[in-house]
Formats: structure tokens, C-alpha cells, sequence
């Protein structure tokens, strides 16, 4: 079984700041991460590989610097890593990253047939939720969108069942490989990287990929050329200071209690919360 996962390197979003004049991210002096939704996914991966064998590729676009985020992956069980950079790849949005990450995972599925692609469910710093499916879409691949646990892995049937996280409750999908997964927050906890895969993550020679190497011939459709996203203006959300409201619950039951917190709320919010209100109840 070959099992493919898709990160990315962002800037750490707890520590983000918005330029007030140009209105652009100050990425100076900001610490880069693997983005957390993807840890989700290798962490499933590594699940999948513990319990059937088979190999885990992580694979990322960027600058050279994310070959940092390869070798964390690589210290936490992945087998293998490949890093797509090249100025061919500045300024894409979501459809030219998707292009360049499909064109790369042919080329890998040349060498060795992939069974399962993981991505997180977006990215901390787009959040747009489309890279993973725009994937699967131009690979003809079965997506599973939102997975919140795999249930059964067929190998020999060839066939996947998972559940996915849907409006109103949970669906129980199951579907044929190859797939392309992508992983909910919260589906399970991150191993701690071994001291040997520390070491083998260290010394381990790194893939490196141009545009040619990917096999992308037609630069009209990565980079900024392939990318119809226009981005006016980007800012930081005001920060809002509301006095706390003491309400006194002294004798109450917790019947009353909770009448008396959905009528002060649904006052002071009212029509918004009396509807989401009256929807719960």
C-alpha cells in the first residue's frame, strides 16, 4: 500500500501580524509550521501504515525553507519526502497549487500506483478547503471530504469505508480506491517523533522537484499565471471590548438558570440569538 499526504508550511497563526499601511501579512520574523490540519491526516496515514505496512510519502510545495516541514514529517514515521520548489510555483492560489500537486502525484504514481492521498480539511492560512478536492478532481481520484474516522480498509477489495462529519449528523460513506481523503480536526492525537526517525530524518537526502521534474509543461496554468485569485486587501479583525454582565442566579434552579441566560442573551442579540435559539430548543 502507498499512501501520499499533502502538507504545507505556514507561518505560525498565533503569531501573524497585518502590515497598517501596506495591509499585507508581515511574515518577518515569523516562525513557520506544518499546518495543523495536515498533522491530522499523516498521523492517519501512519495509523494506515502501522496496521496493513506499505509506504507514506508526504509531499509539499514551497520555498526551500519547507524542506523543515518535510523533515518533521519524515521524523514522525513517514518513509519518504518530496519538495516542489521552483519560482515557476510563486504567487499560486488555490486551482494553480491544486494543478501542480496533481501533475506531481502522476509523476509519483508512475514510479510506484498510490492507493490513498491525504490532506487536511484547509489551511490555517487560506482556509479555503479547495486544494485537497481541486486534487482529486484532476486525478480522477473518489473524495471524501471531512473524514472524521476510517472505519474498514479493504486492500484486497480495494475499497475504503469512512465516516464523514455532515450537516445534521454523520455519513457512512464507502467508496473504491484509489481516494483522496481529507481529515477533520480532533480525529485523533499526534505521535512523538522517535529518537531513531529523529536521526533518520536528519540524515535522509531530500526529493527536490522543479517544474520539469513534476512534469508541468504548461507554466500558464501554476504560479501566478494560473491564478485567477485576486486578493484587495487583507486586515486584522478589530478587537472588541464588552463589559461582562453579572446576572444573579442565586436560589435558581438550573432550569431557570439556563432561562435566564437565553433571555439576556436573546435581548441583547435579539433577532440572532432568539432564532438560534428557538432552533436548539
Amino acid at each position: 500500500m502507498h499512501i501520499v499526504v499533502c502538507i504545507k508550511q505556514v507561518p505560525d497563526s498565533a503569531q501573524i501580524r497585518v502590515h497598517p499601511v501596506t495591509n499585507t501579512i508581515m511574515r518577518q520574523g515569523v516562525p513557520a509550521i506544518i499546518n495543523p490540519y495536515d498533522l491530522f491526516s499523516l498521523e492517519e496515514a501512519l495509523r494506515l501504515k502501522d496496521q496493513f505496512g506499505g509506504k507514506v510519502t508526504v509531499i509539499t510545495m514551497g520555498p526551500p525553507q519547507a524542506e523543515d516541514a518535510l523533515r518533521k514529517a519524515l521524523s514522525f514515521g513517514a518513509d519518504e519526502a518530496i519538495l516542489l520548489t521552483d519560482r515557476a510555483f510563486a504567487g499560486a492560489d488555490t486551482l494553480a497549487t491544486s494543478c501542480a500537486l496533481a501533475q506531481a502525484l502522476r509523476q509519483i504514481g508512475e514510479k510506484e500506483p498510490v492507493d490513498l492521498v491525504f490532506t487536511g480539511k484547509q489551511t490555517i492560512d487560506g482556509d479555503t478547503a479547495q486544494v485537497g478536492p481541486g486534487v482529486a478532481k484532476r486525478l480522477d481520484l473518489q473524495l471524501l471530504t471531512y473524514v472524521a474516522k476510517i472505519d474498514e480498509l479493504d486492500l484486497a477489495g480495494r475499497t475504503i469505508t469512512v465516516q464523514r462529519r455532515a450537516e445534521g449528523g454523520v455519513q457512512v460513506l464507502k467508496t473504491r480506491l484509489p481516494a483522496l481523503i481529507t481529515m477533520l480536526e480532533g480525529t485523533n492525537e499526534m505521535r512523538f517523533a522517535t529518537m531513531t526517525d529523529m536521526f533518520r530524518a536528519a540524515r535522509s537526502p531530500l526529493t527536490v522537484w522543479n517544474k520539469d521534474d513534476a512534469g508541468i509543461t504548461d507554466i500558464s496554468k501554476i504560479g501566478l499565471k494560473g491564478s485567477p485569485t485576486v486578493v484587495s486587501k487583507v486586515f486584522a479583525p478589530k478587537p472588541k471590548s464588552v463589559p461582562a454582565q453579572m446576572l444573579d442566579i442565586g436560589g435558581k434552579s438550573q432550569t431557570e438558570i439556563a432561562d435566564l441566560i437565553i433571555d439576556t442573551l436573546s435581548a441583547k442579540h435579539a433577532p440572532l440569538y432568539g432564532e438560534l435559539f428557538d432552533r436548539a430548543l
